[in-house]
């Protein structure tokens, strides 16, 4: 038999459900969207985070008024490409910014990786990679570099490694025609190698190329050739809603200034497509 409640037990149980209402509601008003921003250290790390926690710190601002809660972004800098395109690929971190053969990589694990936006470089989709060689070098061709040695960046970079073997593979030199190469991880460091004579050529991205010869660092040019600018990611687990507002964000015109930092003038809405070329180049340098 039921046993019915005293009017005292139906009072208590009445404030009992108000009470945790109260404390749900205000949850609930309290609600923070916590999302981790990943990327590898192609520059020393200080510069990593020079280079994008002003943006990221932006990009906070305008996504919690936009969704109506309290976002915050952590920044994961990862040492090593491979171990970023894996935290993005597993869902570690929520969104990158990754090289374009990053991305390729980054899709191959996990076809649910999405772009949300890529960077613009003077209204384009690309940018320079630079082989560059020391300031006093006789080199002048890429024909030049058959029997010299050859220093690469990190063995999944776009520039540092496929684009640049594609051009040699192109130019008639492979692995066999070189003395040697090497990996030497980031483009800094590349042309620091370059400039104090340790390698006779190398492959680095045009920003850093400049900034080095602007310190003083003796290095030149000896080729340039196209790159597709980079694209920020998101992971597929990442909310729809989250990334429909991001990329609303990175993609209104009135944000250009403040994006600067990271992307020449703002963002453009990217697609798969715009990769192939980069996944014909890797496949182009496995003959190196």
């Amino acid at each position: 038999m039921t046993q019915l409640l005293s009017f005292g037990q139906r009072m208590v149980l009445t404030l009992f459900v108000l009470v945790t209402s109260f404390v749900l509601v205000g949850e609930q008003a309290n609600a923070e969207i916590n999302l981790k921003f990943g990327t590898y250290a192609a520059d020393k790390p200080t510069e990593t985070v020079k280079k994008y926690r002003p943006f990221l710190m932006f990009l906070e601002s305008r996504l919690s008024a936009e969704l109506g809660e309290e976002v915050n972004i952590d920044m994961v800098i990862a040492k090593e490409y491979e171990t970023s395109i894996d935290q993005l690929a597993t869902g570690e971190v929520d969104f990158a910014r990754f090289g374009p053969a990053s991305y390729v990589h980054a899709t191959t694990q996990n076809p649910g990786v999405q772009i949300v936006a890529m960077e613009s470089k003077n209204g384009q989709k690309t940018f320079k990679g630079i082989i560059a060689v020391h300031k006093d070098s006789n080199i002048e061709s890429l024909d030049d570099l058959a029997g010299l040695t050859f220093a690469f960046g990190d063995e999944l970079s776009t520039i540092g490694r496929y684009l640049s073997q594609a051009v040699l593979i192109e130019a008639g030199i492979s692995s066999d025609d070189l003395h040697s190469y090497e990996f030497l991880g980031r483009h800094d460091t590349v042309g620091l190698a370059v400039g104090a004579g340790k390698f006779a050529a190398g492959a680095l991205k045009e920003s850093t190329f400049k900034k080095l010869v602007a310190s003083g660092v003796p290095i030149r040019a000896l080729m340039n050739f196209d790159n597709v600018t980079k694209p920020w990611l998101s992971s597929a687990d990442m909310q729809p809603h989250v990334y429909a507002a991001m990329q609303r964000i990175m993609l209104a015109s009135e944000n250009e200034e403040t994006v600067r930092r990271v992307s020449q003038n703002g963002f453009l809405l990217g697609a798969d497509d715009d990769y192939q070329e980069i996944r014909q180049a890797m496949k182009r340098s496995s003959d190196f």
